[in-house]
This record gives structure tokens, C-alpha cells and sequence, in this order.
């Protein structure tokens, strides 16, 4: 993989802000690899092949928790707005859209 995560040179960023974007370059990574195992599985026959994919999917959903969990406690927006949105019952884009009204 190239290093095309930063739109700016990444000398002139802080270390935090390099972080940042390798953190978002690994989140994306790993939403990428669950949809790719998705389509696999829905595809694949073999019984103990499927196993094994579901299996690596799962790693995927660890690793792209721990990448959110990441970014949310080193951004204190992020958390507030993703508080009111994420695992919450009811109406999803309700939620968005009153998340969005209290921290904009």
C-alpha cells in the first residue's frame, strides 16, 4: 500500500495528525475486508471454508472496533456525536440528525 492517506505533505503534519490518518487508513482497511468476506461467504460452499472466513471476518470486526474505539477516545466530537448514534434502539437517522443539532 502506498502512503495516499495524506491530502497534505506529511512533514509539515503533527505526529498526532499522522496518527490520525493512519488510524482512519486502518479503519477503512478493515471495513473493506469484512465486505470482501461478506461476498465471500455468501458465495462459498464448502462448509469448513466458510468456517474459516467467518472466522476471519470476525478478527475483522475486533480490529475495526479497536480502530473506532481509537479514534473516538483521542477525539472528543467524535465521541459525543457517535455516543448518541451508536447502539442506540429506534430510528438511526433520527438519532444522526439530533446528534448532529446538539454538537454543531
Amino acid at each position: 500500500m502506498g502512503f495516499d492517506q495524506y491530502h497534505e505533505p506529511p512533514g509539515e503534519l503533527s505526529a498526532k495528525t499522522r496518527t490520525f490518518a493512519r488510524m482512519i487508513t486502518s479503519l477503512i482497511e478493515e471495513a473493506e475486508a469484512i465486505g470482501w468476506y461478506e461476498q465471500r461467504l455468501a458465495l462459498e460452499k464448502d462448509r469448513e471454508a466458510r468456517a474459516i472466513m467467518r472466522n476471519a471476518q470476525h478478527e475483522e470486526f475486533k480490529h475495526f472496533g479497536m480502530d473506532l474505539e481509537f479514534l473516538m477516545r483521542r477525539n472528543t466530537k467524535w465521541r459525543e456525536v457517535l455516543q448518541d448514534i451508536l447502539f442506540q434502539p429506534g430510528d438511526i437517522v433520527k438519532h444522526g440528525e439530533e446528534a448532529e443539532e446538539e454538537t454543531g
